[in-house]
């Protein structure tokens, strides 16, 4: 990790540990080394700094395009790494990152939701997770943030069996599908018996 996302993560732990029992399950299926596309659920706009907290590696995240119009805080997300995209259409220059992310061998952070679930329950994925997943040799990492965000309430942080992709590449199936069989995963980490997780 780098010097400036060290600190920023020890000073966004020190800030929610007071706050929430972050409990952190399954860290071992996590690469350490290699292109990583790790893909969550999204419940809360907390989301991102709960990964950043829990992960062993640095995360590069994908965010909307409105956080960088926020004075500070678009120097402050673009200095952890994070870049824009343009939701609602292709975004060719942030797909373009995405992919220089997963090539020089680094974590790219994505919600294949594209939004905050406002039910809690997991929505449908976008293409773009399956695109990366596609075009890319990163190992994809199914994540499930299990909440919800209570005032010194548990947050489970739950890191699945990473996903080899080689074999459905090979298939050529599509962005489509790919990203159906990640949603699956992150599904089945959030239906998992709750007892396997105390």
């Amino acid at each position: 990790m780098k010097g400036f996302y060290r600190f920023a993560r020890m000073v966004v732990y020190s800030l929610l540990k007071p706050l929430y029992r972050v409990e952190i399950i399954g860290i071992e299926n996590f690469p350490k080394t290699g292109p990583v596309l790790l893909c969550s659920n999204h419940i809360d706009n907390l989301d991102p700094p709960i990964i950043g907290i829990t992960a062993p590696r640095q995360i590069k995240f994908m965010a909307k395009e409105e956080l960088f119009k926020i004075p500070v805080l678009k120097n402050v997300i673009h200095m952890l790494g994070a870049f824009p995209v343009k939701r609602g259409f292709a975004d060719r220059d942030a797909i373009r990152m995405g992919l220089k992310v997963l090539k020089e061998g680094e974590v790219l952070g994505l919600f294949p939701e594209g939004t905050r679930s406002k039910t809690g329950k997991l929505g449908k994925g976008l293409a773009g997770a399956g695109f990366f997943a596609l075009r890319s040799r990163a190992i994809v990492l199914p994540c499930a943030i299990i909440g919800p965000y209570k005032l010194l309430g548990k947050v489970k942080v739950v890191y699945g069996k990473p996903i080899d992709f080689e074999q459905f590449r090979k298939q050529k199936i599509s962005a489509e599908q790919a990203t159906e069989i990640i949603m699956r995963e992150i599904q089945h980490l959030l239906e998992k018996d709750p007892s396997s997780y105390v």
